[in-house]
C-alpha cells in the first residue's frame, strides 16, 4: 500500500510518500512563504523524485485539524483535487493524532498541543507503548489551566508536542504536572508521522472520497466568533 500524506496545518507544510514500514521520501520546509506558495510543487517534486505517478498511489492523507483555519483548508483543498480525477481514497488524520506518532517507539503519555491563543490550546492525550498509539481522549478545545487540571492524574511520563508545547511547559512550572518536552525533531506535525497514522487506518478501510473529505474545526474562525458576538449569536 503506497500513501501521499499532506500537512498545511500549522507554519510548517510537509509531504510524504510512504508504504507499511518504509518511508520513500519526505520534503519539509518551515519558512514564511505561504501554503497556497509552496505545496502544489512540493508534492510535485517529491512525486518526480521518486519516481512515483498519482496512479501508483493507493491513498492520500492530510491531516484535515485542528490547526491554522487556512492552512487546513489549503491542504484538504489540495487532496480533493489531487484525489478527485482519478477517485483516489482519502484518509483525513487528526493533526494532534498525527504528532503522537513522532513519539513511536517510546513509552509515554503524548499531549498534543496546538496553540488556540487566548490562553487556550487544542489538545489530545495518547499512550504510546513502541509501535502502538492509543487514544485517550477526543480532540478538544480548553485553557492551559483545564489542562494542567486532567494532566495531573498521570504518574507516566507525559510528553509535549506541537507549537503550543512550550507554552503549555512554561504554564506548569509551578503546578505538579510532570511534563518535558519533545526534541525538537520530534516537536511538530510532519507527513511521514501522517503516513504513519493513514496507514493504519487505510488497513482498517478508514477512508473517503475525495468528495466527503472535510477540514475538522474544533472551533469557528475568529472573524466568525466575532460576527456571532455583535449579532449576539450564543454559538
Amino acid at each position: 500500500m503506497k500513501i501521499l500524506a499532506v500537512d498545511t496545518s500549522a507554519t510548517a507544510a510537509s509531504v510524504c510518500i510512504a508504504e507499511e514500514n518504509k518511508i520513500i521520501g519526505e520534503s519539509f520546509i518551515n519558512t514564511a512563504l505561504t501554503h497556497s506558495q509552496t505545496l502544489m510543487p512540493m508534492v510535485e517534486q517529491l512525486l518526480d523524485n521518486t519516481n512515483t505517478s498519482l496512479k501508483d498511489v493507493d491513498a492520500i492523507a492530510v491531516n484535515a485539524g485542528p490547526g491554522s483555519f487556512t492552512g487546513v483548508r489549503i491542504g484538504v483543498a489540495a487532496v480533493k483535487g489531487l484525489a478527485f480525477a482519478d477517485n483516489i481514497p482519502c484518509i483525513s488524520i487528526s493533526t494532534l493524532e498525527c504528532m503522537a506518532y513522532n513519539m513511536l517507539g517510546s513509552d509515554c503519555i503524548v499531549c498534543a498541543a496546538m496553540d488556540a491563543r487566548c490562553s487556550q490550546v487544542y489538545n489530545a492525550l495518547f499512550k504510546v507503548s513502541g509501535e502502538q498509539v492509543e487514544r485517550i481522549c477526543a480532540d478538544r478545545a480548553l485553557s492551559l489551566d483545564e489542562l494542567a487540571h486532567d494532566l495531573q492524574k498521570f504518574n507516566q511520563p507525559i510528553v509535549l508536542v506541537g507549537d503550543g508545547a512550550e507554552i503549555c511547559v512554561k504554564y506548569f512550572e509551578n503546578s505538579s504536572v510532570n511534563a518535558k518536552l519533545a526534541p525538537v525533531n520530534k516537536r511538530i506535525q510532519t507527513a511521514s508521522s501522517t503516513a504513519c497514522a493513514a496507514i493504519k487506518e487505510a488497513l482498517r478501510g478508514n477512508t473517503v472520497s475525495a468528495e466527503e473529505l472535510m477540514p475538522t474545526y474544533l472551533r469557528l474562525p475568529q472573524a466568525q466568533r466575532e460576527l456571532n458576538k455583535k449579532l449576539g449569536v450564543k454559538k
